[in-house]
């Protein structure tokens, strides 16, 4: 594989700290909607993967079971590992260190909000204030997750996004289809960006990931577009969210004025965030995780160790145990670190449709030095009060309290991974 190829930016909001463990209540997703048998498993998945599966990214991924080419000193891959799919790639490189089904086409859950903040994100200002009309909070399935949005109350964009990352909130991912021309024309955004990065096991029906014939991605897939969307500052920011504070409903009060309550919410990332019997992982900085009935439970998490930084997807584990994805995530990620430099690549996360994988390192499509690609460094002490007087506190605001780490921000410009490929490399700064 070429080097240029390989080469990707370094650009995620990553925290190598422990983070303070929060318990809290995982949404719950209640439905059965059966797709069609051509694209996608019933109510109740097959535990055998179909005998034939893509191949993109290299002939290995399209095999059955483990895939894993184990070099003199790697460990073996974790025996306890029930998930019917998952995937260890390194996020910089591209390279698919260890994969099981890597393209088993699975009910994907709450983890396709990754595909609809990538699509979506960009398109509106951060401070944009939306007014909430009945007919955006219309369609939600039932026993979606929420995260309490009311209709005719004002929400900045900022607030929607903080509810689509912590809360999993399909009321929020409602407003913001709404906002982008409704649910139809949102899909239809979600599916040509997905063919855009060769997500082509993707077929998208509903924005949120709610349980609907035919909705299907694959683990390779899903890490696809969570190294898209952590290419962008906003979706670093919010996916690292641990805590915010999210607007309630105005009321008024004895005096005649109204006033607006406020309540915490918390991220439902036991990996991030914590919970009774889960540490928070160290180095985690996101990214999504799900759970419906159809697709049991999904996460793709980003971390990163001594300077590696890995992408992990798990897609529903066969044990039932409370909180079993982000055990064997966990267990993944682990193997992952202690097997850098270890084992030969079994695939590649390939590069989005038309993007100039020859291009070096830094430069542009004219062959001059990338705009802002000095990236100032600045501390996560500034991160973090930046992020407080916004309202939320992100794994790497806590992280600061127990390590005083640094971390980088990218330069304005380079967000988005379908301009050109690879992005810059850029340096991490650390004390």
């Amino acid at each position: 594989m070429p080097a240029s190829k390989k080469t990707i930016q370094r650009s995620f909001l990553v925290a190598s700290a422990t983070l303070l463990p929060l318990s809290f209540t995982a949404p719950v997703f209640a439905v059965t909607a059966d797709a069609s048998p051509s694209a996608s498993p019933s109510a109740t998945p097959s535990a055998t993967p179909p005998a034939n599966m893509s191949s993109l990214g290299g002939e290995r991924l399209g095999r059955p079971g483990n895939q894993v080419n184990l070099g003199g000193g790697a460990p073996v891959l974790p025996a306890d590992i029930t998930a019917r799919s998952w995937i260890v790639a390194d996020a910089e490189s591209g390279d698919v260190l260890a994969a099981h089904n890597a393209h088993w086409r699975l009910p994907p859950a709450s983890t396709l909000k990754m595909l609809f903040a990538d699509t979506v994100l960009p398109k509106f200002p951060r401070t944009t204030s939306y007014k909430v009309a009945p007919s955006d909070l219309a369609g939600i399935g039932a026993g979606s997750s929420v995260v309490g949005i009311k209709e005719n109350e004002t929400y900045t964009v900022h607030d929607l996004w903080l509810g689509v990352f912590l809360k999993s909130g399909n009321d929020a991912v409602h407003v913001l289809s709404s906002m982008n021309g409704g649910v139809r024309e949102t899909v239809k955004d979600m599916q040509a960006h997905a063919e855009d990065l060769q997500a082509l096991d993707t077929n998208v029906v509903s924005p949120d990931g709610y349980d609907a014939g035919g909705q299907v991605s694959s683990a390779y897939d899903l890490t696809l577009f969570a190294r898209s969307g952590l290419q962008k500052k906003d979706f670093r920011e919010y996916c690292s969210t641990v805590r915010a504070t999210f607007p309630g409903t105005t009321a008024g009060n004895k005096k005649g004025t109204s006033a607006r309550a406020s309540s915490e919410i918390r991220n439902t990332n036991r990996l991030l965030s914590g919970d009774s019997d889960i540490t928070p992982y160290q180095g985690i900085a996101g990214v999504k995780n799900g759970n419906t009935t159809n697709a049991g439970a999904t996460f793709t998490g980003v971390a990163e160790r001594g300077g590696k930084v890995l992408l992990v997807t798990v897609m529903n584990p066969e044990k039932k145990e409370h909180n079993e994805v982000y055990k064997e995530a966990a267990q993944l990620l682990d193997w992952g670190f202690q097997s850098a430099g270890k084992v030969e690549p079994v695939g590649e996360l390939v590069a989005p449709k038309g993007v100039d994988t020859t291009a070096q390192p830094g430069a542009n499509a004219s062959g001059g030095a990338n705009p802002g690609t000095g990236a100032a460094h600045t501390s996560t002490k500034q991160v973090a009060a930046s992020t407080a007087a916004k309202g939320g506190s992100t794994g790497i605001g806590v992280a600061l309290g127990l390590t005083g780490g640094f971390v980088t921000l990218l330069a304005a410009g380079v967000f988005l991974v379908n301009r050109r490929w690879p992005l810059p490399d850029l340096m991490r700064r650390r004390r």
